[in-house]
């Protein structure tokens, strides 16, 4: 089977991956341009280029699928399928109309669900405890084609986005490899998306990423998790900003244990510390709960635990984070 490959980030990488391994003809792989990242703001490869050109595959980096030199490729590939994987852009009728056996859709939640561009941060930001990959049949809509098959996943509680993330793309490189040949054979029968649990996963702004101490506790650590380890959710603390890349709701035995070491204030408001956990970190006040901070990476550092950043900022019960 000759298969047209466009994706772009990590997961599409672990898909494309999957595509090779199994020995499927790749004749053309489609990512988005070069963008500049990091402090030099020099120009980096996606995932999927790296892979790409590290195995000599084919391939073509538009500026807009739109384009008809994009159509003219494909069609010199002569595909069997096309196969999208967080490629990144709508696809125009001409594209999805160029394989015999049209186009097909890797997506990392259950759809109707979290359709669009974040489904795996979402799944996290809303406390969701499963989630999944759907594979579906491309049309001109955001994630409204037919599904062929799909897979539960189980979010174990101590998951955050970079454990959701590699997992997801393991389970959807591996439904794939199950969809393609029954597909080809003409043994799947797409069904059309339920009308009842349409959810969207806009894409993640700056400001999401910024923690809001009058949130409740339970809801900020879900931030935390979804955002970790990047970017990270975002605090300020004094004029210095950091990120937050571990955190648990503050249980009753913690509180026990403060009150033992006699350390603490119940005045506390969003956004201060309340008191501080011996080898453990600070716990924050928010505006339902308090947040125990495990782990963070203060600017212009690694990542570290919370304990160790304490010990090396001397921060004091009563300090606040900007809420």
């Amino acid at each position: 089977m000759r298969i047209v490959f466009m994706g772009t980030p990590d997961l599409a990488a672990t898909v494309l991956a999957g595509l090779y391994e199994a020995g499927y003809e790749l004749p053309l792989v489609v990512t988005q341009p070069d963008k500049p990242s990091g402090r030099g703001r020099k120009s980096s490869f996606s995932p999927v280029k790296a892979y790409a050109v590290e195995k000599e595959l084919p391939l073509i980096q538009p500026d807009s699928v739109k384009d008809l030199e994009v159509r003219a490729r494909v069609k010199e590939a002569v595909p069997d399928v096309i196969v999208v994987a967080a490629y990144g852009r709508l696809l125009p009728l001409n594209l999805l109309e160029a394989a015999p056996l049209g186009c097909l859709n890797v997506h990392a939640s259950l759809l109707p669900a979290y359709r669009g561009a974040a489904p795996i941060q979402w799944a996290l930001l809303k406390g969701e405890s499963e989630t999944g990959v759907t594979i579906m049949q491309m049309d001109e809509g955001l994630d409204t084609g037919p599904i062929l098959l799909q897979e539960r996943l189980t979010i174990p509680a101590h998951m955050d986005g970079g454990g959701l993330y590699r997992a997801l793309s393991d389970l959807g490189a591996a439904l794939l490899l199950q969809t393609l040949p029954l597909w080809a054979e003409g043994k799947l029968t797409p069904g059309r998306q339920p009308v009842e649990g349409v959810s969207y996963a806009e894409r993640i702004t700056r400001t999401q990423e910024m923690i809001n101490w009058h949130g409740s506790a339970a809801a900020i650590r879900n931030q935390v998790r979804a955002f970790s380890p990047s970017p990270g959710a975002s605090a300020t603390l004094g004029d210095t900003e950091m990120k937050v890349l571990g955190a648990e709701v503050y249980s009753e035995e913690d509180r026990q244990q403060a009150e033992k070491d006699g350390e603490g204030s119940d005045e506390a408001v969003p956004g201060q510390i309340r008191t501080i956990l011996r080898k453990k970190g600070p716990v924050v006040a928010t505006g339902e709960g308090s947040l125990l901070l495990t782990r963070v990476q203060p600017a212009g550092k690694k990542p570290m635990d919370a304990w160790s950043w304490l010990n090396g900022s001397r921060l004091a019960i009563g300090e606040r984070f900007r809420a």
